[in-house]
């Protein structure tokens, strides 16, 4: 994008120019160029990333004819958000994002995100269940899918109960758990350390998640502010747009984040996360054509759920959520942010958290453009009923089709369909949460109970990898 758009490469030198007299490096070239990316980035750094990469993807659909119908952001990525729809000057946007990211190194907050695999109502009964004041159901980010913030221990807690209940539930690796009222410090140190900055009539409408409506004339440190404490719900924000005739979204992050709150949202909804496709440029050529001129748009087909309502949602990552938009025929585009929830419409967004463990608040928070979006959603799946281990177990291909089996019946795939070296999550679109509770059932199943802390089988987990990892743990317990 950066060697083929003009507007693209004007974006991104002013991100730098903002970034340098903030004594940040080089954003663009740490993105661009190669061996830029090996040294370690604050969260400052890691926020600027996440903003470049969603609005050069938004400035790419923009040139390409996308017409977006709104931009939805999430915490931060409502940031995003604002550049992407020309509310906010993309300096201005980079200095807010820097701002925030200060005062919350500076509030020093031993919190964590949680992302459960149940509804809001639930996910707040558990919160209460603990009854803290700064425990609290941080975000909806669809039917299955919330995401509780509060102090660290006490997340841990609410773990063990969300496990006891057979909730499957993930911490998200997010630079800085939000929407709790334990925030409310950071937020005023926001208010009254962070420049004033113009906010200016918007190309596109701008929806926030947290406030409940669309972005009107509100003071942009105001929002952000007002975003650190507030819950976000995304899981609305997305119907209400689709029930205005939103029916595609396209998600401006690198990853699907936000786009799986949407398809779990809304089944049979049309998405597209353009850099998560061979070719981006092409894909988002053949959205626009299919939208101006009425042909049924087809994105890539995901996985099945476990809960039969569409692909699953990915929630591991602390992929800042970005943003989504929605097109006049009608499309609609997501961008990624770093904080747990990501849906909007036009813009580009924020997240995501790089790779989750990625839904996801937000992620994290992942892990952009203009716009942000939630962290994914994740719908408890329906465990099947697994038989006791057979006694081959140690033999590869017995355990290897042992999985097969298992994988199959928990993600409702013929057995046979699932190849030993196909990426659970990237292309087999197996969310973390899911991949958490398939690798609790495999530790259960062959008695392993360390095969559940192996968190590399999550990350780039494959059918190989694990059989070959359940083979090994067996036979080192054979030979002691």
């Amino acid at each position: 994008m950066h060697s083929r758009y003009e507007a693209v490469r004007e974006t991104l030198s002013r991100i730098d120019k903002a970034a340098q007299e903030m004594g940040l490096p080089n954003i663009s070239a740490r993105l661009v160029e190669p061996n830029e990316m090996s040294d370690r980035r604050g969260p400052e750094v890691q926020y600027l990333e996440i903003f470049a990469v969603s609005i050069a993807t938004h400035h790419m659909l923009i040139a390409e004819g996308a017409k977006p119908i709104a931009i939805v952001g999430q915490s931060i990525g409502e940031l995003w958000a604002l550049a992407a729809a020309g509310h906010l000057s993309v300096e201005d946007a980079a200095r807010l994002a820097v701002a925030r990211s200060q005062v919350l190194t500076r509030q020093s907050w031993g919190g964590k995100m949680l992302a459960v695999g149940v509804d809001g109502r639930r996910a707040e009964s558990l919160a209460e269940l603990i009854n803290h004041p700064h425990l609290v159901l941080a975000c909806e980010n669809a039917p299955r899918q919330s995401v509780i913030s509060g102090p660290e221990a006490l997340i841990e807690h609410v773990e063990r109960v969300a496990d006891a209940l057979g909730w499957p539930s993930l911490q998200l690796d997010v630079p800085h758990p939000t929407h709790t009222p334990a925030m409310a410090q950071a937020a005023r140190d926001l208010r009254e350390s962070a420049p004033r900055v113009p906010y200016g009539a918007g190309r596109w409408r701008v929806c926030s998640p947290w406030l409940g409506r669309d972005v009107g004339d509100d003071d942009p440190v105001e929002l952000v502010a007002g975003a650190l404490t507030s819950r976000v719900r995304m899981l609305h924000t997305i119907r209400e747009l689709h029930a205005a005739g939103a029916d595609a979204f396209v998600e401006c992050g690198e990853w699907p984040v936000v786009t799986k709150f949407v398809e779990a949202s809304i089944p049979g909804v049309r998405c597209l996360v353009p850099l998560s496709e061979s070719d981006p440029v092409e894909a988002v050529r053949a959205l626009v054509a299919d939208s101006t001129g009425g042909g049924p748009f087809r994105s890539r087909l995901s996985a099945p759920s476990g809960n039969g309502h569409g692909p699953v949602v990915r929630v591991s990552e602390p992929t800042p959520a970005g943003s989504v938009a929605t097109l006049p025929a009608p499309v609609s585009y997501v961008a990624p942010v770093p904080s747990p929830a990501p849906v909007a419409v036009s813009a580009p967004a924020a997240p995501v958290p790089a790779p989750v463990p990625a839904p996801a608040p937000a992620a994290p928070a992942p892990p952009a453009a203009p716009a942000a979006v939630a962290p994914a959603v994740v719908a408890p799946a329906v465990v099947a009923p697994v038989t006791s281990p057979s006694s081959a177990g140690s033999d590869y291909e017995t355990v290897l089709a042992e999985l097969r089996t298992l994988y199959g019946d928990f993600l409702g795939y013929p057995p046979d369909l699932l190849g030993e070296d196909d990426g659970l999550e990237a292309e087999l679109g197996v969310e973390s949460l899911k991949q958490v509770a398939l690798l609790g059932m495999v530790s259960d199943r062959y008695d392993l109970p360390d095969l559940r802390a192996n968190s590399s089988l999550l990350t780039v987990g494959t059918l190989r990898r694990i059989a070959e990892a359940v083979v090994q743990a067996r036979s080192g317990a054979a030979a002691r």
